[in-house]
């Protein structure tokens, strides 16, 4: 399951706490990269994996960053084993901004 720490190619981390039987998880997203003004913080995950005896899990979850930025992301994916037997996650993810009013829709989600 993917209980335990991840990085990506960015240097961003996330912890994943513990996975429960049903699939359910949260944990932690660190992330390297932001163009918000205040400080990165680590920031809050909730998620649902689907688990699946050979280890190809798909999972998502939605990480709200809140500590220092108006806007919340989701992210989509699944859990490969690489040829040398080691983990890795491929995800895509849309990441949502908050904007002032509506007509400004258009270039809230990224």
């Amino acid at each position: 399951n993917l209980t335990g720490w991840w990085e990506n190619d960015l240097g961003s981390k996330m912890q994943v706490f513990n996975v429960d039987n049903d699939g359910t998880f949260s944990g932690e997203y660190h992330t390297a990269v932001s163009s918000a003004k205040k400080p990165i913080q680590p920031s809050p995950l909730i998620g649902s994996q689907h688990l699946d005896e050979d280890g190809q899990c798909t999972f998502g979850f939605t990480v709200n960053w809140k500590k220092f930025s108006d806007s919340t992301a989701v992210f989509v994916g699944e859990c490969f084993k690489g040829d040398d037997g080691k983990e890795v996650l491929h995800t895509s993810w849309l990441l949502r901004e908050k904007v002032d009013s509506e007509p400004d829709d258009w270039k809230a989600t990224r």
